[in-house]
């Protein structure tokens, strides 16, 4: 038995000497140490010695068992070392290369358009004002002109909750809600920006986008001041050679109403692919707030009248930076909106 001892004790010594990856020195481990393991299975026949050979071999078998704790002890720390020397060259920094860049954000061009505009109406005295995205289909429809069963509901796909309960389709209940708190004060100089829901989704429309919306009411207010309001507006947006045209148009609320166009900026108006030769390019719908709005809303239409108008931000942001899929701006690709 004692022989056995002495040639595992040396097997083992060598193996351990031999390894080179911690799995494989754990396993040798297992194989001489364990439970199961070969030092084990040569001190159960113990039994079979004499009294005075068994304290010999026991002492024996805890010397190798030391022996061999030990070696593998020193093996482990020396290949932790050296797995640690190989991560450290793999991970090496080169502290002369220049520091890498931290990308800052900004703001998003939906965001620094709707802002621009606030800008430039509140430079002219226009207040901010807001309301409910969930709306009364009375704020929505039957106050601006628009009662149950018009067949002009059918231009604006709506998101109902209930049957008189909706996701608003435009920002124009503001303006109502702003005539009833207000009513019978004038003037009355609002623009209402916010998010709407319709039930569009393509290259140029959205199931749910941005509009600003804008009133103006007092008394002797006519289609001029309308006009050289919007044209003070496509200025200080588009450029100041910019020059607006008037299209008949309708809006049940509205009454005359027209489709406002600017002259193109890539052609100046001479016709190009981007205007489709025509050298205009429409931005907006207008026209006078309609008697029947002004008085369901509290307001005299005999002694005030008043303008309207309403634009999509996204409208907006596609002329001003030539962009022609409305669906780039909502899929957060970075190398689209760093150009921005």
């Amino acid at each position: 038995m004692q022989q056995q001892l002495e040639q595992m004790e040396q097997t083992a010594l060598q193996e351990i000497s031999g390894v080179q990856d911690l799995n494989a020195l754990n396993e040798i481990r297992v194989k001489y140490l364990g439970k199961k393991g070969e030092l084990t299975q040569i001190l159960r026949g113990m039994g079979t010695l004499s009294p005075e050979e068994r304290p010999v071999i026991g002492q024996l078998a805890n010397t190798v068992r030391e022996r061999l704790e030990s070696a593998l002890e020193s093996k482990t720390a020396e290949l932790k070392e050296k797995a640690k020397q190989e991560r450290l060259a793999r991970e090496k920094i080169d502290v002369t290369l220049p520091g890498r860049p931290v990308l800052r954000g900004h703001k998003h061009p939906l965001t620094q358009v709707l802002e621009e505009i606030q800008e430039i109406f509140m430079g002219m005295g226009f207040a901010v004002a807001e309301g409910p995205e969930i709306e009364y289909d009375y704020y929505n429809f039957e106050a601006l002109n628009l009662p149950k069963d018009h067949p002009a509901r059918d231009m604006q796909d709506s998101f109902y909750v209930t049957g008189e309960i909706l996701l608003r389709t435009h920002t124009s209940p503001v303006q109502v809600r702003t005539m009833e708190a207000m009513r019978p004060q004038v003037p009355v100089k609002i623009i209402a920006p916010g998010k709407v829901y319709r039930r569009d989704d393509d290259a140029t429309h959205s199931p749910m986008f941005h509009q600003v919306e804008g009133l103006v009411i007092d008394r002797d207010i006519s289609f001029a001041h309308l006009k050289g309001t919007l044209l003070l507006f496509a200025r200080q947006m588009f450029g100041p050679e910019r020059e607006i045209r008037l299209r008949p148009s309708f809006f049940p609320f509205t009454e005359p109403s027209a489709e406002v166009d600017i002259s193109c900026m890539m052609c100046g108006g001479a016709g190009c692919r981007v205007c489709k030769g025509t050298g205009w390019l429409e931005i907006l719908g207008a026209g006078m707030v309609h008697p029947n709005v002004l008085a369901m809303s509290g307001y005299n239409p005999e002694e005030v009248t008043g303008f309207a108008f309403g634009m999509g931000v996204e409208r907006i942001a596609m002329l001003k930076y030539g962009i022609d899929d409305l669906r780039l701006l909502f899929d957060n690709d970075l190398r689209f909106l760093q150009q921005f």
